[in-house]
């Protein structure tokens, strides 16, 4: 079946009313909660399991690995893209994992290093494609004016999904007879859930193709004229120096983990405890500072939060490395990813033309996060294992110089920001 575009079924945004856009917001959250709810059962879980089998030291080599299956899954997935409507595109990925799952669980049974290893990897795969999917469909649905008007909401449903996964993840081991793996069922179910709110939102024409409205009168970015190279190359370079930090910070957090908790079910529950922290600490964050920073300050300062601050945890951990320090460094890294800088990162996407929009964002969060985190894992067993350099250059002084570096791209990708939202308000008007 070939992909078509309906382009009469849902109306140009400038002619949504305020109830269509608020129904949206909402089936949006719903969906949001349901999924990371899910993803966030089994993160604390995989990441218990795979310490069962290998060191923290080695988990550079399964981020490899994950990066390489990953590469091999977001082809797929384009190329269904590209032949499919979303809406069975989207349905047919969140069942493989509804009835991968389970059989994950069986599998986890038999002794062995494998299962766990797999498992991790379900996770990571999990979490990169339903989630980076469901942002491509919010960012066809709203214009960058409802985006900075809604994005806070729809984001805490996110957040309220991932504090509800950790916090059942964490009780279920510690007050039920259910162990680590049991989480598995869980979490299946509740894809389950997703699957049916999904055919709800595709019965409401929302997963039906539509045109960037805001780009105005159906126009390509290239039609208009433009700079659609150096924004988007702009983009990636800001967004992939993040995830090329990200496995720098999640590799110490693991050191630290693995130090101070070696009983499964122990390791378990603390880590649900800690997803729990995180996602209250984004949640605050979201709500609070997201609406505030996003309306008043801009896109740039909602951008810079995250190195900027990173830059004093990363520093503070240097200063005395433990769990406390590494919880906060972790929290500044992830914590702000999933709140205030996921919603100012999505609104650089919003002036793009929908096409362009879809293959530019399935490349960066899909592929160029991969590439970039291959290179944070081959770095990191660079520095730790194959040389000796970490004795006289720490990972945390990495950290700092990295963010800073991340910082001047955003300055830079905030003035071609500015400058294509206003000559998209010139087009429009």
């Amino acid at each position: 079946m070939k992909r078509r575009r309906d382009t009469a079924i849902l109306p140009d945004v400038m002619q949504v009313t305020d109830s269509t856009v608020c129904l949206r917001a909402v089936l949006l959250f719903a969906d949001l909660f349901l999924i990371v709810t899910a993803l966030y059962l089994l993160k604390p879980s995989s990441r218990s399991l795979i310490l069962d089998v290998i060191s923290a030291a080695q988990l550079p080599y399964v981020w490899l690995l994950s990066a390489g299956i990953l590469f091999a899954a977001v082809a797929a997935y384009q190329w269904l893209l590209e032949r499919f409507q979303r809406l069975p595109v989207v349905l047919a990925v969140t069942l493989a994992f509804v009835v991968v799952l389970p059989l994950m669980r069986q599998w986890l049974q038999q002794p062995g290093s494998t299962a766990p290893l797999v498992f991790y990897i379900v996770v990571d795969l999990l979490g990169v494609m339903l989630v980076e999917q469901f942002w491509s469909l919010a960012n066809s649905l709203f214009s960058a004016a409802d985006g900075k008007r809604w994005y806070g909401l729809i984001g805490a449903g996110g957040l309220l999904g991932g504090g509800a996964g950790s916090t059942l993840a964490a009780t279920l081991v510690r007050h039920t007879t259910l162990e680590t793996a049991d989480l598995l069922w869980v979490a299946a179910a509740i894809l389950g859930l997703v699957c049916l709110l999904t055919l709800v939102m595709g019965w409401l024409h929302l997963y039906d193709d539509t045109h960037q409205p805001s780009a105005g009168a159906g126009r390509t970015w290239q039609q208009r004229g433009g700079p659609r190279g150096r924004y988007l190359v702009l983009i990636a370079a800001a967004l992939l120096m993040a995830q090329w930090i990200s496995p720098w910070v999640e590799f110490q957090f693991m050191r630290v983990i693995e130090a101070s908790y070696s009983e499964r079910e122990a390791r378990t529950a603390i880590l649900g405890d800690f997803f729990t922290l995180m996602s209250l600490v984004s949640l605050i964050i979201n709500l609070v500072m997201t609406p505030l920073i996003l309306q008043r300050l801009g896109v740039l300062a909602g951008l810079l939060v995250q190195p900027l601050v990173l830059v004093v945890a990363a520093w503070g951990y240097g200063l005395s490395p433990g769990i406390h320090t590494a919880v906060l460094m972790k929290i500044s890294d992830r914590g702000l990813t999933h709140s205030l800088t996921r919603a100012s990162r999505e609104l650089l996407y919003i002036p793009v033309d929908a096409e362009l929009m879809y293959r530019a964002k399935g490349w960066i969060d899909m592929f160029g996060y991969r590439v970039f985190k291959m290179l944070g894992a081959l770095s990191i067993l660079f520095l730790t294992q194959w040389t000796s350099l970490e004795r006289w250059l720490p990972l945390n002084h990495i950290i700092v110089l990295a963010c800073l570096i991340w910082a001047g791209l955003l300055v830079v990708l905030h003035r071609d920001y500015r400058r294509v939202v206003f000559d998209i308000s010139n087009a429009v008007s």
